[in-house]
Formats: structure tokens, C-alpha cells, sequence
């Protein structure tokens, strides 16, 4: 049993050193590497997860606050009034009595802010800072899964919240992204994150893209998908040449704030 253990111990110590590079495994890309079944790398998975040394996502793991908190109040600071400007553009798309989904993030925060004066609104959002101020400013309808919650930004997660979006249907999802690339991919940096939008994604009539100009060209860790995917890509400049021809070609507009 002790023979067991330590090789159990040193499997989960190399495990997290393998996370340290790639920030992000899938249960099978961890089974396959260790040379285990799926079922003990999520055992692994979940005692690290437990003991605080991981964060469990969807499928897999990743690197616990993947976003450090000094990231993300440097995100607060960077390009705050192009933010502003283009949550206020946004606001103005959604007529009253719209059900929206608002992606998490310091331009989602922003667009939040801008709602205030909308009427009947009906919002789901996995953004406990979202949630929060929205239940103090307005007497819209709220939605927000329950889970797990991320400190450094307030995100809550658990393995059924793309099951819990599901059962919405939205007339505009409004999501932000940590990248948009000229090929016309979007990225981000979280898997989970990327779980979550995509399910609101397949709710949605409408995909609005807010985004200040710093994201164009710029890449994430993880694909989430496609400008073809997106009705309205709001910003604060206009896109690139590339960017903006993918997105006439697949229909799209494009809204400056």
C-alpha cells in the first residue's frame, strides 16, 4: 500500500508540474501521459483540486487562478474609457424587456454598468460582480448557476453550468474574448470560461463581440471560436483590414464606441 501511495504521490507531483507548462490537461492528454485509466486521473484531478493545488474545469484541469488578481486590475486600468465607450454602444443594442447573457470580464463589468438605465431586462450571467451589482441597481430578472466561485474575478463554475444555460434561450449573448486573431479565430484563456460561452452561444438568436482594439492580433490560450459565429463586433477602433473583411463576409456588423 505504501509503494501505492508514493507512486501515487509522485505521479500528482509530476502532474502539476506538466500543468505548470501547458496550463491547461484534458483527462485524457493526462491518463495518456501517466499512463493511467480516465477514471484516476480524475481521482488525481480531484484531490489536487481539494487540497487546493488545481482547478478542476470541464474535462480536464488547469492551473489555479489562471488569471492572476494583479492581471486582472491591470485589465480594470487598461483602456478603461474605450470600455466605457463601448459598453454605452452596446446598452444601446438591447431594446427593453431583451434576455441577454453577459459574459464575465472587465468590458462585461463595463457593459453591466451601462444597463442601469434599461427596463425588464432579463440577464444570465456566471459573474458574481455582474450578478451583484445588477441585483443592487435594478429590479431586473437574474440568472446565476451555482458553483464554485473565483475570487480573483468573481466567475462561478461547476461541471453543470453549460447544462444550466441550456435551459435558456436568449434573444443576444454578449461575450468578450482574450483575443481575436486575423485568421478570424477568438480566444481566451480558460477553458471553462470557453464551456460556458460556447453554451450560451448555441442559446442565442443574436452573438454580440465587445472588444477595445488592444485584443485584435492579440491570442489566447484557447480557441472558442469563430468571427463567422458573430452578428456585432463592438469596439472602441475599427478592426484590422483582415478582420473586418472576415467579418463582412459572414454577414456582420461592426459598431464603434
Amino acid at each position: 500500500m505504501d509503494g501505492l501511495e508514493d507512486k501515487k504521490a509522485l505521479r500528482q507531483q509530476r502532474l502539476l508540474q506538466r500543468l505548470t507548462l501547458d496550463r491547461h490537461l484534458t483527462l485524457d492528454e493526462i491518463a495518456q501521459h501517466f499512463a493511467v485509466t480516465t477514471q484516476t486521473a480524475r481521482r488525481d484531478v480531484m484531490e489536487l483540486s481539494q487540497r487546493g493545488y488545481l482547478r478542476r474545469v470541464p474535462g480536464g484541469a488547469m492551473v489555479i487562478d489562471g488569471v492572476g488578481a494583479g492581471t486582472l486590475r491591470d485589465r480594470r486600468i487598461a483602456n478603461r474609457a474605450a470600455k466605457e465607450r463601448i459598453a454605452v454602444r452596446v446598452a444601446a443594442e438591447i431594446p427593453d424587456g431583451s434576455a441577454i447573457f453577459l459574459d464575465t470580464g472587465t468590458t462585461c463589468e463595463a457593459i453591466a454598468r451601462a444597463l442601469v438605465g434599461a427596463k425588464d431586462l432579463r440577464v444570465v450571467t456566471y459573474s458574481l460582480r455582474i450578478a451583484a451589482f445588477l441585483a443592487d441597481q435594478t429590479s431586473f430578472i437574474l440568472a446565476l448557476p451555482g458553483g464554485f466561485v473565483r475570487l480573483v474575478d468573481g466567475a462561478v463554475f461547476q461541471e453543470s453550468t453549460a447544462a444550466f444555460l441550456s435551459g435558456f434561450r436568449f434573444d443576444l449573448a454578449i461575450l468578450s474574448v482574450t483575443g481575436v486573431e486575423a485568421s478570424g479565430e477568438l480566444t481566451n484563456d480558460d477553458p471553462a470560461e470557453v464551456t460556458v460561452v460556447r453554451a450560451a452561444m448555441a442559446q442565442a438568436q443574436r452573438t454580440y463581440l465587445a472588444v477595445d482594439h488592444s485584443k485584435f492580433g492579440n491570442r489566447g490560450l484557447v480557441q472558442m471560436g469563430n468571427l463567422s459565429e458573430i452578428s456585432c463586433v463592438i469596439s472602441d477602433r475599427p478592426p484590422p483590414d483582415e478582420v473586418a473583411m472576415r467579418i463582412a463576409a459572414s454577414g456582420g456588423r461592426v459598431l464603434i464606441g
